[in-house]
């Protein structure tokens, strides 16, 4: 299995759409296009999961610089997403679960 980044991606565009471009290549096991948490709109980003390294592969190198919907999409693997963690975890500015302090006047 195979994680595949789409960047560029017109904001109207569905998973059906993208679906559709990709499986000429090979099976598809998941489309997921990303949405705003507050307003439910595409981000202009999506993935799609292909089931064969080797299809992936293929579909990469051939859809990078592919129109859909007027936009030229970025299509490149998917990088594992960066860890979240703050250095120090007592450290101003970090999100760590430390103590508060609080003024007293």
């Amino acid at each position: 299995m195979k994680n595949i980044f789409v960047g560029n991606l017109s904001f109207g565009a569905t998973e059906d759409q993208l679906r559709s471009v990709f499986e000429p290549y090979g099976a598809v096991e998941r489309v997921s296009i990303i949405t705003d948490r507050t307003t439910g709109q595409s981000r202009g980003f999506a993935f799609v999961e292909m089931t064969s390294s080797e299809e992936a592969d293929r579909a990469i190198a051939s859809l990078d610089g592919h129109e859909l919907n007027g936009r030229m999409m970025k299509v490149n693997e998917a990088r594992p997403r960066a860890s979240r963690e703050f250095a120090g975890s007592g450290s101003r500015g970090s999100r760590g679960g430390g103590q508060r302090r609080f003024n007293r006047w």
